[in-house]
């Protein structure tokens, strides 16, 4: 497995486990196949494995297979999905959610806490459930004024070796956050063939999410790939029940010129996308969705065939599936 840097983590795996896969939120699969899959990605050489409170019980996964004392040289992150709570909360909000990750996996810290929520401004209306934005949005004074000293501070006491942000939220306060004086360790950035954020966009704003990667790039700011095969709609075919009007469901059927390029060089969908993401630059680790060991497989094997073919690539940029605004 090669490694790249992750800045203050330093080199870590090209890939790295998702908790939501072995969490059973992208498809069933069993406790024990979950724990087979970590140690088997383990054994592979994975090193890194980003987890969340609401990635089912990925938490418990993490205790049943290593019983609170993690392999050498692996690390781990969790997240928490704050929203805006009241002014002078953050921070005891923020510390509780890490004290109940740390007891779920019967670990005593963590390598990377990520702030989970989008991050808008204060005036910001989202187009698609703005009702419920004070459940997944973070707003900027608060982010400022609370949320980045209360990281740090965990930071300080050594509950957390570095922070980070999860960029989907609206693409400029995104980059704004990454050009603050005060920058995260990490961000988690869109990085797939459509950059297309499926269910998870709520704004009517294109995504941008290969801007957002070039301005962590040019500030420093350390960059984890998700949705490489955009929650299985670049993949040969949707393994969970979904109604056609759902936007991974709409990506997938847009994407049908994809699979049919892959098809006819004998290639497997998910597999090119993982290449394809793995290939961005600026990129240092792809986050995985798999669920089984037999994904698993599939992801190593695509990470080892290393970079696509510039021709390839060229003719999949040239099927136009970027992801426009919504209409």
């Amino acid at each position: 497995m090669r490694k790249a840097d992750l800045g203050l983590l330093g080199p870590v795996s090209r890939l790295t486990l998702g908790g939501g896969g072995l969490g059973a939120i992208w498809g069933e699969t069993s406790a024990d196949e979950a724990v087979k899959t970590l140690h088997a990605a383990i054994d592979a050489g994975i090193d890194l494995i980003d987890t969340a409170p609401s990635y089912g019980n990925c938490e418990a996964v993490i205790a049943s297979a290593f019983g609170g004392i993690l392999p050498a040289g692996v690390r781990i992150t969790t997240k928490c999905q704050l929203g805006e709570p009241d002014r002078g909360t953050a921070a005891a909000i923020l510390e509780a959610s890490l004290d109940a990750s740390l007891a779920g996996m019967g670990l005593e810290r963590v390598d990377v806490l990520f702030l989970h929520s989008n991050i808008c401004e204060d005036d910001a209306v989202y187009a698609f459930g703005n009702e419920f934005r004070g459940r997944f949005a973070t707003p900027w004074s608060l982010y400022v004024e609370e949320v980045i000293p209360a990281f740090e501070d965990l930071k300080r006491r050594g509950r957390i070796g570095a922070w980070g942000i999860t960029g989907v939220g609206i693409p400029e306060t995104i980059i704004r956050a990454l050009s603050h004086e005060q920058r995260p360790d990490l961000v988690q950035v869109i990085t797939n063939l459509m950059d297309s954020a499926g269910a998870i966009r709520r704004f009517a704003e294109p995504a941008r999410p290969r801007d957002i990667l070039a301005e962590a790039v040019a500030r420093d700011v350390a960059v984890m790939g998700i949705r490489a095969v955009q929650a299985g709609a670049l993949t040969s075919a949707i393994d969970r029940s979904l109604k056609d009007s759902h936007p991974e469901m709409a990506d997938y059927h847009r994407a049908a010129s994809y699979r049919a390029l892959c098809a006819a060089e004998g290639l497997d969908a998910a597999m090119v996308a993982h290449r394809y993401a793995l290939d961005m630059d600026g990129v240092a680790t792809v986050v995985l969705g798999v669920k089984n060991r037999a994904e698993l497989e599939q992801c190593l094997e695509a990470e080892a065939q290393g970079p696509l073919p510039t021709d390839l690539r060229d003719r999949i940029d040239a099927l136009g599936l970027r992801q426009p605004a919504p209409t």
